[in-house]
């Protein structure tokens, strides 16, 4: 993610207040990678495409910013830096000019651009430069380096003709298409691997995140065209009461007071979110693209001084956000998406003097998807490879067969007569498999193993009916896993079988307390 404002993180973690980083200011890290994006150029081709990848939170602008001040000193040539958001324009403009980079802004006011014009860098959202180079209102001579903030998105493809002589330096923190028929591989002819989120943690540059994940079935969820959840199918899900009631559980134990980022997939989950919060008076604001710029403002202001504060959103802060006191990330959504799932995590991993780790609650599988944030991860493989690395993405089904219910202890609590609430189906069924015997037999004795724990924790069958109803989760993983080893997962066989368990449960209650009181 490229952030105008990732000088201040930089100047913080060596102390500098007074100035701004220019070339020996930079990290060594940022060094050697300028060292080798320079070395790349001069061995390509005239008009080679080169790719380069570093974490959010790495200084990407920085870099670049860098990149684009030296190349006009080397070469006496004019860069173009491209971005696909305004805030991400005004920002990267400032930066360049804090290194001195003499810049200007192509936005809507912009109309052309004189032939003397002396400005030796040009910024520009996409469309707006497309909309004045086919017009032929701009005319951009000397171009000898393009900068693509953000070169996973393909809008930027469409620019590519106007500069068929520069060089291409396309950044990015995942060298990976945000569409599948258009391959990165196919447009850049090297990529430029920068410092791992592991060692930039380790070297103190990026805060650790801590992981807590709630296991959940999301079999529900629909994938659309673009290979990732829909939006209708993840705002049924998400504003359910139970997933309401989860997300709530989970930020109560483990944010409460914390400067909290909450992600979802959709404007409807995400001011559902903000009503349910706001019920309980917490601090909490909504924010998405709908909202207006002086809105926009004024809530990102009201988060940055609150110290308590909760915003949820949906993608809009993805990019072109940057607030290092976030403590909490929140994914209030599932994504298939690598590079949106390694954008919402980064939001949480800039450091502070007092702040070297940060929280991310994941309720959509999305750690076991991908795996840890800061695991190591084969980019080249992935860059040249991109449809085995897609097709190698675990699906649902196959990441909730290792699925292991573990018991709330508020729940647990109530069942503390009960030694051992655990039932192993898939031990089970091998057992009675091995032995011949029924596979319906293994459901019944998990029905009977639940009624013993509703009737010795009750006094009453109305009691005992109620602690019932805290075991539905439990009953679904249990239904669930036992449709896998029968290999009929359907969605109607498991809600009739779910069904058929609770009344068996009910009826075994009643039958027992009835035996006990004759």
């Amino acid at each position: 993610m490229a952030e105008g404002r990732d000088l201040g993180y930089f100047c913080i973690l060596v102390k500098i207040t007074s100035t701004l980083p220019r070339s020996k200011d930079l990290y060594n890290y940022q060094q050697n990678d300028l060292k080798r994006i320079f070395d790349s150029i001069e061995s390509l081709d005239e008009g080679a495409n080169i790719l380069y990848q570093l974490p959010t939170g790495g200084g990407k602008t920085v870099i670049f910013s860098e990149i684009a001040r030296r190349y006009i000193e080397t070469y006496r040539k004019k860069v173009v830096v491209l971005t696909h958001r305004i805030e991400l324009s005004a920002q990267t403009s400032k930066m360049l000019a804090d290194f001195g980079v003499k810049n200007k802004v192509i936005n809507s006011s912009v109309k052309e651009i004189p032939a003397d014009d002396d400005h030796t860098c040009y910024v520009a959202m996409v469309e707006t430069l497309n909309n004045r180079l086919n017009d032929e209102k701009i005319v951009l001579e000397n171009v000898g380096l393009v900068i693509i903030d953000e070169a996973h998105y393909n809008s930027f493809r469409k620019l590519f003709k106007y500069f068929e002589k520069a060089y291409v330096l396309g950044v990015t923190a995942t060298p990976l298409s945000s569409n599948i028929k258009l391959p990165m591989k196919d447009y850049y002819k090297k990529l430029i691997i920068g410092e791992s989120i592991k060692s930039l943690i380790d070297k103190g540059f990026l805060a650790k995140a801590e992981i807590h994940r709630f296991d959940l079935s999301l079999q529900s969820l629909k994938l659309g065209a673009n290979g990732d959840y829909t939006v209708k199918s993840s705002d049924a899900f998400y504003t359910n009461q139970s997933m309401i009631g989860k997300l709530l559980n989970a930020y109560m134990e483990l944010s409460k007071g914390k400067k909290t980022l909450i992600f979802n997939n959709g404007i409807f989950a995400s001011y559902s979110v903000y009503e349910a919060f706001s019920k309980l008076d917490l601090p909490i604001r909504h924010l998405d693209n709908k909202s207006s710029a002086t809105e926009r403002a004024e809530i990102l202001d009201w988060f940055k001084h609150t110290p308590d504060a909760i915003l949820t959103s949906v993608s809009i802060l993805t990019t072109g956000f940057d607030e290092p006191s976030v403590e909490t990330v929140i994914l209030n959504r599932a994504t298939r998406s690598l590079t949106l799932y390694f954008q919402m995590i980064g939001r949480g991993s800039r450091v502070l003097p007092d702040k070297s780790s940060f929280k991310v609650i994941d309720l959509g599988n999305n750690t076991l998807r991908f795996g840890p944030w800061d695991e190591p991860i084969d980019w080249q493989e992935i860059f040249h490879f991109p449809d085995f690395y897609l097709e190698s993405i675990k699906s649902d089904d196959e990441i909730e067969r290792d699925f292991e219910y573990i018991m709330p202890d508020a729940i647990r609590e109530r069942f503390k007569k009960t030694s051992d609430p655990t039932f192993n189906i898939k031990e089970r069924y091998k057992e009675v498999f091995a032995q011949g015997g029924r596979s319906k037999q293994v459901l019944e004795e998990s029905i009977e193993q639940h009624t013993e724990m509703c009737v010795e924790n009750s006094e009453t069958v109305i009691e005992a009916r109620q602690l019932a109803k805290l075991l539905e989760e439990d009953i679904q993983y249990r239904v669930q896993h036992y449709t896998y080893c029968i290999m009929n997962n359907t969605k109607n066989y498991k809600e009739w079988l779910e069904e058929d368990y609770i009344r068996k449960l009910r009826a075994n209650i009643a039958r027992q307390f009835a035996t006990l009181s004759s």
